[in-house]
């Protein structure tokens, strides 16, 4: 049976502290899967995600391509999650970013996030005390403080 590599969670928290690891990550998993991938087009989608402009500022693309290129990417590489040639500037995702995309999905085990589920959950304890004190069949035998 095929056998994943594990990390460890502090080193999975450690690649996902930074936001430029991240989109890197995301960027590579979703939209450049199975293909390589020029450093500079790397930058130049993260800088884009990050400015929320396109084409990004000249500034600020140079900024993320040597931070890439001077330590995100290496250490990406070292981890076995990507693949990245220092000399033609090349990256690629290996199968083993699932693992760490996992941890960047904010999916319960039912398919929606978090988010949807508490605010869900908050609204029909709302609806429940609201049909309490209404006097709702079944449902006023249940104290609202409860």
């Amino acid at each position: 049976m095929f056998k994943t590599r594990s990390f460890p969670e502090s080193v999975v928290y450690e690649i996902l502290a930074n936001p430029r690891r991240r989109g890197t990550i995301r960027h590579l998993t979703d939209s450049a899967a199975g293909r390589t991938v020029s450093l500079r087009d790397l930058a130049t989608a993260i800088a884009t995600e990050e400015t929320g402009q396109s084409p990004p500022p000249r500034s600020c693309r140079e900024s993320v391509y040597n931070s890439l290129y001077q330590t995100h990417l290496p250490k990406l590489d070292e981890l076995g999650i990507i693949e990245y040639d220092h000399e033609t500037r090349a990256v690629r995702v290996r199968d083993s970013a699932r693992e760490i995309d996992r941890y960047m999905e904010l999916l319960t085990p039912y398919g929606f996030t978090w988010d949807e589920y508490y605010r869900t959950l908050g609204i029909a304890a709302l609806v429940s005390i609201v049909a309490s004190l209404a006097g709702v069949p079944l449902i006023e035998a249940v104290d609202p403080l409860l």
